[in-house]
């Protein structure tokens, strides 16, 4: 297999399980949080390292914002060895009663995205698979960790979700948003591989509040802080898996 032309990475680079934050820096913050990590490749919004917790060796890619280049990463992982995608993001909360800095554990994802459309048609579920899903819960539970688990959304359009979606959304009791999930899931499926999503709570768009409204940071303290406990769940729900 050649090497893959976006996150320039080729067979034996990467491990069979991979966690994809969105960002490019919480890869630092996930690798920093291992036994051991080291740089693998670097381009555009993909940053890739393999790192080892507990002595399971796995690797970490960043993705990006949105389901197009989420797709990409997992294209082209998926052609390389990877063969279990953990994402491990953050997401706005569609509950009144959530607040910024809970977790949410995505049992699916409503598919308000164009991406995965280009694959399947909008029918078709977009969810995880069972044991990603099941190992999550399970290592939240052992940390004593709360967690909200259910069905989320991703979403194409950050500064477009109106009253009128985000009411709809609520209604449906759908428990957050964000943007890559559902292509992740979808892609995982049919390609007969492995996914799960956990997310934190960075704003809540039924309050009318979003990240970064009240700070000159991306998120407010509590998110930041949660995220890391969000990071420890998905690398024990690694060495399960």
């Amino acid at each position: 297999m050649a090497k893959q032309p976006h996150l320039l990475v080729e067979e034996g680079d990467v491990h069979e399980i991979a966690i994809i934050p969105g960002d490019p820096g919480r890869v630092d913050r996930i690798a920093d949080l291992c036994d051991d990590s080291e740089l693998v490749a670097q381009n555009r919004e993909y940053k890739v390292v393999n790192a080892s917790y507990e002595g399971t060796d796995l690797t970490i890619c960043s993705t990006g914002i949105g389901c197009p280049s989420a797709a990409i990463a997992v294209e082209e992982l998926s052609r390389v060895g990877v063969e279990t995608f953990l994402r491990c993001g953050t997401c706005g909360a569609l509950q009144a009663d959530m607040e910024v800095g809970d977790m949410v554990v995505a049992t699916g994802a409503a598919k308000e995205e164009g991406t995965s459309k280009r694959y399947e048609s909008v029918e078709y579920p977009a969810v995880p698979d069972y044991d990603a899903l099941t190992e999550l819960v399970g290592a939240a539970e052992d940390n004593d960790e709360e967690i909200h688990v259910g069905p989320i959304v991703s979403d194409d359009a950050f500064y477009n979700e109106d009253d009128e979606y985000v009411d709809d959304w609520e209604d449906a009791n759908l428990l957050a948003i964000e943007m890559e999930a559902a292509t992740v899931f979808s892609l995982a499926r049919r390609k007969g591989l492995r996914a799960g999503a956990i997310c934190t709570v960075d704003g809540n768009l039924v309050a009318g509040t979003q990240k970064g409204a009240d700070s000159d940071d991306e998120l407010p303290a509590k998110a930041k802080d949660n995220v890391e406990r969000a990071i420890r769940i998905t690398l024990n729900a690694v060495t399960a898996l």
